[in-house]
């Protein structure tokens, strides 16, 4: 069988007396907006493989590099707290500052040793204080969603707690709409419905049996023509069962622009067909290219808000396939001039003249110590 050259599935108004109708552009306007659609789900699905590849080989380490210089820093500024030629005012100051770095560090995860020079700068307990914080998070959410999170949780960690918290709003939303559904057919049950409504609900009923008979038409010439088991030629017979692979995934999905492009594709059906779809058939296909259409649409939503949630990012946040690559180069460069920075600071804390200097700005600069997101 010849493999013709792919074409656009559109309809023409070259091989036609006059202008396209209403429902022909229609058609064609719903194609231009899948094809779009589809180009930007591959456009995501290359820079989300770029991002993440991207994000674990570089980001994740220097990340992590980031962390522990400044947990160095920490402790050349502990051992400095203590050496001679520090006023009493200054020792207060870098007291200060080495509890608020700690506790900042602390909350990336657990470290023995920052905990001790925590609590010994801060006055402090740092596992009595975050057991406190934790317990007044389960009290406030227990008392604003009226729920008990159980005793389990007394000795859980907050993302311990988050996870369980999520897993009962999530299985209550269930109930609920389980029990709001209940409600609603116990309603519909129990009313008689109008001749409009039996009417209504009859014809729309026939327009998905139409347009599943529609879809159905188009995918049953494919699988007619396309049918292995039917072809002799052992590599064509190849060629067709992958051919037959694409066609049973576009109808499991109501594709139909995919089906009608495998039929242009195999030379089933010519520019002069498409032009001639009559008004009926047009409109059910312009029904299944809209439903394809919001289709697209909300895996684009969600392969968006996917990407948003596993990198940290505010579900507000706008993002795009161009800009999250750009983005993340950015923030490198940024990570990449904290380390400089942080590097030569751990060198000249060595001096104790150099941190008494560093001290005496260090309330108009310590922001530049670390940001909203980490002690960098």
């Amino acid at each position: 069988m010849k493999k013709s050259i792919q074409q656009a599935v559109t309809i023409s108004d070259t091989q036609q007396s006059g202008p396209l109708s209403a429902a022909q552009q229609r058609f064609n306007d719903l194609i231009a907006k899948i094809e779009t659609r589809r180009a930007r789900l591959l456009e995501w699905e290359k820079s989300s493989s770029d991002f993440q590849k991207k994000y674990a080989e570089q980001f994740i380490p220097l990340d992590q590099e980031l962390r522990d210089l400044n947990i160095q820093i920490i402790h050349r500024l502990h051992e400095a707290w203590s050496q001679k030629g520090l006023t009493k005012g200054e020792r207060v100051a870098l007291s200060d500052i080495i509890a608020d770095m700690a506790f900042a560090l602390l909350r990336y995860g657990d470290n023995a040793e920052l905990k001790l020079i925590y609590n010994q700068h801060s006055g402090s307990d740092y596992d009595g204080e975050a057991r406190a914080e934790l317990d007044d998070m389960k009290q406030a959410m227990e008392e604003a969603l009226d729920i008990d999170l159980g005793e389990e949780l007394d000795s859980a960690s907050p993302e311990e707690m988050m996870e369980k918290l999520q897993a009962m709003l999530d299985e209550k939303e269930r109930e609920y709409l389980a029990a709001e559904q209940a409600r609603e057919d116990a309603r519909r049950a129990s009313r008689k419905k109008s001749a409009r409504q039996q009417a209504a609900e009859t014809k729309k009923e026939a327009e998905r049996s139409e347009l599943s008979k529609s879809l159905r038409e188009v995918y049953r010439k494919l699988a007619s023509a396309l049918h292995p088991d039917r072809e002799p030629d052992a590599s064509e017979r190849e060629r067709k069962t992958t051919l037959m692979q694409q066609v049973n995934q576009a109808y499991e999905k109501n594709d139909l622009l995919r089906l009608l492009e495998l039929q242009l594709e195999l030379e089933h059906i010519d520019q002069h067909a498409l032009n001639g779809i009559n008004e009926e058939r047009l409109a059910h296909y312009n029904q299944i290219l809209k439903e394809q259409l919001g289709e697209l649409d909300q895996e684009i939503r969600d392969v968006e808000m996917h990407f948003k949630h596993s990198f940290g990012l505010s579900p507000h946040a706008r993002v795009n396939p161009a800009s999250i690559l750009r983005n993340l180069n950015k923030d490198l460069t940024m990570m990449r001039d904290d380390r400089q920075d942080l590097r030569a600071r751990l060198a000249a804390f060595g001096e104790i003249q150099y941190l008494k200097v560093w001290l005496k700005r260090a309330k108009r600069q310590r922001a530049r110590l670390w940001d909203e997101d980490g002690p960098y």
